[in-house]
């Protein structure tokens, strides 16, 4: 899952004024991520292109414990929960920005084949949608622009960002899906993964400051 992982980004900016903005959270929503490609680069978590893996992805994520483990995003959110509340001041949107960095390991477990564990130990878990690109690609669209649509409407500012973040999302989706499959596991191959990170985090960015929450009566408020 790729662009899924941003629907809880877009659900949980949409909940309150004190939700913290969309950049934040779309750090959040791939934050173990972004630690594990990181992590790749140093070669301490692994993968290998496999063109058996599954269906849709030909990657086999065989030892990333300290990132897509259990244990490791709670820890991963937790860290990322007290950012927030430190340098925000928002105890709410901490606790708010920990369970979309949690939602990452759930939403992988949907879609992975084995290799989610629990607390980095031998025994693996996942659903495999991967294997079935009739529901995996409806079900990551559904989800992400379902969300993208009820933070467009809990929130007011120009129509042009956001529109302009989901074009993109999209177009990276497309990209992931149907273009050329890597033929290895490199340094190109985790810096790619990063710069698009970083070009979806600084949209969003981009959109969470020119968007503020409608509150009652439809007076805006900014978010925190």
């Amino acid at each position: 899952m790729f662009i899924g992982h941003f629907a809880p980004a877009f659900a949980a900016a949409a909940i309150s004024p004190r939700s913290p903005r969309l950049g934040t959270l779309f750090v959040a929503a791939q934050l173990v991520d972004w630690g594990f490609f990181a992590l790749a680069m140093a070669g301490v978590e692994k993968m290998r292109v496999d063109p058996d893996a599954t269906v849709m992805v030909p990657f086999d994520l065989y030892h990333m414990p300290f990132t897509h483990s259990l244990l490791g995003t709670a820890i991963w959110a937790a860290v990322f929960a007290i950012i927030v509340m430190v340098f925000q001041r928002n105890f709410f949107g901490g606790v708010l920005a920990a369970f979309v960095v949690l939602s990452h390991w759930l939403l992988d477990w949907l879609t992975h084949a084995p290799d989610m564990t629990i607390a980095g130990g031998p025994k693996a878990y996942g659903l495999g949608l991967w294997n079935f690109p009739q529901i995996a690609m409806p079900l990551e669209l559904l989800i992400t622009i379902g969300a993208f649509m009820i933070y467009v409407k809990r929130t007011r500012g120009p129509v042009g960002p956001p529109l302009i973040l989901l074009g993109v999302l999209l177009l990276m989706q497309a990209v992931n899906w149907f273009g050329p499959a890597p033929t290895e596991a490199n340094m190109a191959l985790y810096a790619q993964a990063l710069i698009a990170f970083a070009v979806t985090t600084v949209l969003a960015w981009w959109v969470g400051h020119n968007r503020w929450h409608i509150r009652r009566g439809g007076l805006a408020a900014p978010s925190e």
